[in-house]
């Protein structure tokens, strides 16, 4: 290590102290003894039932989200004239059981390839309540969207304009339901990778003019990709103009953004509708809300997003002189994030002296960025807690790693734990419900954990736990 020694930073919390409360699920809870339960159930008990690593999931604290997401933004936009539809990203995690879990709370799902759409209507989501997304979707992929009638594709460039609707051409019946994805040019949320509505980037098409060379907005926006996407729409009988589609990151804790991006979206609509006197229905902004992942954060409110979101869309589409349209949003993370929590086992605890003589505890788990890579791709920071026993040890500043054969194997890159935290401690770190296993990989051929429901005091395995077998069934000469 190089450089001045680290410092523990302001967000460090007393680990025990911190449960309940945010960035853990409402069903979250420290006993007298030292034990956390989720949703009545002893998480020592999981871990001897269902092993570690695992993500756990509260599966009422995942309801009342997608509830309050859905409530929330019906009675906003109900003040402005206007319906609205709540989508579950399921990019964030998807299974049979979450599928239909959304589904049942009043969300639709939004799917981004075959194998989510496939796990949705495994799941008895009707096609009709069911999105496509994707930059680079293939053929098979838009032919099953065909052939469950999903509600809206979401298309992405000029070439899967013309090869959709190429295909219902082939195939014959109804126009297929589309919606056409634009790049607003609002940066928003975290890191850049998770940052998708500037220009340098592989999604939407840009309403930026393509010649740079016009005297107004509607003369430029005439010639930018999204209008000209747009009109190639509107030219294939083979398609129906649903809507226009944009997202402007994830990971977004300041709404002002929202209200950026639905003027630009709002203005194109009314520009399209004025050059072609069709007037698109739908809108969406997509998601990104914010979740707090560490003590003292505070998550986007469900209330008040959708009445900035529902004002500023009313406000807009009354300077460009039109109605407001049916809107929809792509809450995942916001939903399933703060849900689930992944439970480990201790096994090396290791002092380390760095720089000026400070000590930082290595803590090191049975699983790591095989289970969570985002820390290792985003640098995202998560906290962790002690939660089979109880300790009166003073805190010490720790950095939980994994077991991977990489020196970026870092699950938390500091949090304050107790300085007795030895091997076969229980180990949690919350709000690891979304991109945790549908992110998860195989590296070092490490077999990715079981997600485990808990609800009521009992627990139930939603995915189960891959095995080598699993691993070597795949291998060709195995």
């Amino acid at each position: 290590m190089t450089g001045a020694a680290p410092q523990p930073s302001a967000h460090l919390h007393d680990a025990a102290t911190v449960v309940p409360g945010e960035p853990w699920s409402t069903g979250v809870a420290r006993g007298d003894d030292g034990a956390v339960r989720v949703a009545g159930v002893d998480l020592r008990d999981l871990a001897a039932e269902h092993g570690t690593p695992a993500y756990v999931l509260d599966e009422q604290d995942l309801r009342t989200r997608a509830r309050s997401y859905r409530r929330a933004f019906a009675e906003a936009f109900a003040q402005v004239g206007a319906e609205v539809d709540v989508y579950y990203a399921g990019k964030a995690f998807l299974s049979v059981a979450v599928a239909r879990w959304v589904h049942e709370e009043g969300l639709r799902v939004d799917t981004a390839s075959g194998g989510e759409l496939a796990v949705a209507l495994r799941a008895g989501v009707p096609g009709a309540d069911i999105g496509l997304h994707g930059n680079n979707k293939s053929d098979d992929e838009l032919t099953a969207a065909l052939d469950a009638g999903v509600g809206r594709i979401i298309v992405d460039s000029l070439v899967e304009i013309e090869r959709l609707a190429d295909l219902v051409a082939t195939r014959g019946g109804e126009p297929a339901p589309v919606m056409v994805r634009v790049t607003t040019g609002v940066h928003a949320g975290g890191h850049e990778y998770i940052s998708t509505a500037h220009e340098d980037q592989k999604f939407g098409l840009s309403l930026a003019p393509t010649r740079g060379t016009s005297d107004t907005v509607a003369d430029a926006d005439d010639d930018s990709p999204a209008m000209t996407a747009l009109l190639a729409v509107l030219a294939r009988p083979e398609l129906r103009l649903l809507g226009i589609h944009s997202h402007i990151g994830s990971q977004i804790l300041d709404p002002s953004g929202f209200a950026v991006a639905a003027r630009s979206v709002l203005a194109l609509r009314a520009r399209l509708a004025r050059r072609t006197g069709v007037l698109v229905e739908e809108v969406d902004l997509g998601g990104g809300y914010g979740i707090a992942y560490l003590p003292g954060e505070v998550a986007l409110d469900p209330d008040r997003i959708a009445k900035e979101i529902a004002a500023s869309v009313a406000d807009s589409a009354a300077e460009v002189g039109t109605d407001v349209p049916r809107f929809s949003i792509e809450p995942g993370r916001a939903i399933v994030g703060p849900a689930g929590l992944t439970l480990y086992t201790v096994g090396t605890v290791k002092p380390v002296r760095v720089d000026e003589g400070l000590t930082r505890l290595y803590v090191s788990v049975d699983g790591g960025m095989s289970d969570n890579i985002r820390p290792a791709l985003y640098g995202a920071r998560y906290h962790a807690e002690v939660v089979g026993r109880l300790s009166t040890a003073d805190r010490v500043l720790a950095r939980v790693v994994g077991k991977h054969c990489e020196s970026g194997d870092i699950v938390v890159h500091e949090v304050l734990l107790p300085g007795d935290v030895r091997a076969g401690d229980l180990l949690a770190v919350a709000a690891t419900g979304a991109y945790g296993r549908s992110m998860a990989s195989n590296y070092n051929l490490l077999t990715r954990p079981p997600v485990v429901a808990v609800s009521d005091g009992a627990s139930r395995v939603l995915v189960r736990r891959e095995t080598v077998t699993d691993l070597l069934a795949l291998d060709a000469d195995a």
